[in-house]
């Protein structure tokens, strides 16, 4: 089974040593109004965006296990819509810890997908930069729930990142079919959503977003074929996983 890693194409090539396929980038997707998402995040390495990621706290942000498989030294930019606009005013935070899930599965599942970045100093929140809320219990996410994902990543297979913030609509998809689109077993710990519209290289990390909730963790999705995926993009269940999320906030 062949899973892309969805990180932003030219940043991973120095990391990536894996062919699992992430998926991180919008396909199908129009540009976002400018900080209507002021929980997005872009993490870089050397000042490049690799992936995607969202406040959950002052103190931390909420992304993919799988963009630290090569461990590479992160830069957090929140409040940011052009990442090509020198004069927006971004904030740029420092990792302090990187806290992956310790069930977290570096092979061809990606289960329990989630890492939280604890930075450097606490971030004041703003017009440009706020928390988003995330699931405290687990409840079923139902078929045909309309969400959204947005992200700096490719627009296309064979096409270029974004500087500006794209979002896109994508439906929640029944467990079953996504089992049988995949085939293979899925764990509880994931969630899937189908076009219109959905993630490429880059997106990886970023929210799935459910009625202003982030409900998921983009991690991954069909290889080489964003524009016109056979199988459903996959995302971390938050939900499943908030006791831990909750186990990490106790000592931020």
């Amino acid at each position: 089974m062949a899973l892309i890693s969805l990180l932003l194409l030219a940043a991973l090539l120095p990391y990536l040593g894996h062919s699992a396929s992430v998926n991180v980038g919008i396909v199908n997707g129009t540009q976002a109004k400018p900080h209507s998402r002021p929980y997005m995040v872009s993490v870089q390495v050397n000042g490049i965006h690799f992936c995607g990621g969202f406040l959950v706290s002052e103190r931390l942000v909420m992304t993919a296990a799988h963009c630290w498989n090569k461990k590479p030294t992160f830069t957090v930019v929140l409040g940011a819509h052009d990442l090509s606009d020198k004069n927006e005013a971004t904030v740029r935070v420092a990792v302090e810890k990187y806290q992956v899930h310790p069930q977290y599965r570096h092979d061809n599942t990606y289960d329990y997908d989630i890492m939280l970045l604890q930075l450097k100093e606490t971030v004041k929140k703003s017009k440009t930069v706020d928390l988003i809320t995330i699931p405290k219990k687990d409840e079923d996410i139902p078929p045909n729930a309309a969400c959204s994902i947005a992200g700096w990543g490719k627009t296309g297979t064979n096409k270029s990142g974004s500087n500006q913030l794209l979002e896109t609509p994508t439906k929640i998809i029944d467990k079953r079919r996504c089992n049988h689109l995949w085939d293979m077993s899925l764990t509880p710990r994931m969630v899937c959503a189908f076009h219109p519209g959905g993630s490429c290289w880059g997106d990886s990390g970023g929210p799935l977003v459910c009625n202003n909730v982030a409900v998921g963790i983009v991690s991954f999705g069909d290889e080489n074929t964003c524009e016109n995926p056979i199988k459903p993009d996959v995302y971390t269940k938050i939900s499943v996983v908030y006791p831990w999320i909750k186990s990490v906030l106790k000592y931020v």
